[in-house]
């Protein structure tokens, strides 16, 4: 799947590749830093390896290990190493891509450092390895979030050319959504041969979820990610409740599914992320009709927006 609306930093990180130097993606979630990247591996027609950051990825889980019983039979033999991330990037000259970057232990990124200053790394009992050309490093973090992360040392980013990726435009986000729902075959009330409740109703689904971004509640708001899952939830929920899937309650149940987790409210805000959805639901998809809610669908009793 390509990249949507990405088509200059797709030449910038192609034009930083080549040149041989390794990249610092930086943006929040959902603004397609794997998709690009994963674009433009396969133009290269290079491996791609992917390793996850968090705190528990060790120097060792990222350049690989001698496995325990065949060292007591063979001792340290070459053969026996079981590569990791790293080193099976550097071998097989691929694009070693590392999510979360600012989620890796100091140590662990000591060992990036070295590998992207010198293109090798010794390891012990087993000797140099070089990194074969077309070897580079793409690592990629959300600058939003402070939670469970550290600072990136100015020595990494003095060894990488950074590409800010922010969110796309409003008619991109819709492609995107549409994108993810069209597909031939997928279940739904609708009938339609997409399955989806039509790019009118789309459309607002992907405005509500760009207002979350600026409440003022919100200290930060849901991606394009957010808008998929609403459509999607939005179609299978209302077939389950044999409605159409442009019904108000359907709608509003999907979107606090999709978004509540997503959001995160400002401390002392006072109001939870449930009111504020419902808040903005109604902004975009106006009040709801004076019917009870269908079936499988009860007043749950909550605040409406304004109300104590």
């Amino acid at each position: 799947m390509a990249a949507v609306d990405r088509s200059e930093e797709a030449q910038v990180l192609q034009a930083a590749l080549r040149s041989g130097a390794h990249v610092l993606l930086e943006g929040p979630p959902g603004t397609g830093k794997s998709t690009l990247l994963r674009q433009v591996a396969r133009e290269r027609d290079i491996p791609f390896v992917l390793v996850e950051g968090n705190a528990e990825l060790t120097p060792a889980r990222l350049v690989g290990h001698f496995d325990p019983a065949l060292v007591l039979a063979r001792g340290y033999s070459p053969e026996i190493f079981e590569d990791g991330p790293l080193l099976a990037a550097m071998r097989s000259g691929g694009l070693l891509y590392v999510e979360e970057l600012n989620r890796i232990p100091e140590e662990t990124l000591n060992v990036l450092l070295a590998a992207m200053s010198e293109k090798e790394i010794t390891v012990p009992r087993l000797g140099c390895v070089v990194a074969a050309p077309g070897f580079g490093l793409v690592a990629a973090m959300n600058p939003f979030d402070a939670i469970g992360t550290a600072r990136v040392s100015s020595a990494l980013y003095d060894r990488t050319c950074r590409i800010s990726m922010g969110y796309q435009p409003a008619e991109a986000e819709r492609a995107i959504v549409a994108l993810h729902t069209g597909a031939p075959g997928s279940t739904g009330s609708t009938g339609g041969a997409t399955g989806t409740a039509g790019p009118e109703w789309e459309a607002k689904v992907v405005e509500l979820v760009r207002a979350t971004r600026e409440h003022p509640d919100l200290e930060w708001g849901s991606s394009v990610r957010g808008a998929i899952d609403v459509a999607r939830i939005t179609v299978e929920l209302a077939a389950l409740r044999g409605v159409p899937a442009t019904e108000w309650h359907v709608g509003l149940a999907a979107a606090k599914a999709s978004l509540t987790g997503r959001v995160r409210l400002h401390e002392g805000c006072g109001r939870t992320p449930e009111q504020v959805v419902t808040e903005l639901w109604t902004r975009v998809f106006g009040p709801p009709p004076e019917t009870d809610p269908p079936d499988g669908a009860p007043d749950t009793g909550e605040a409406g927006p304004g109300e104590p």
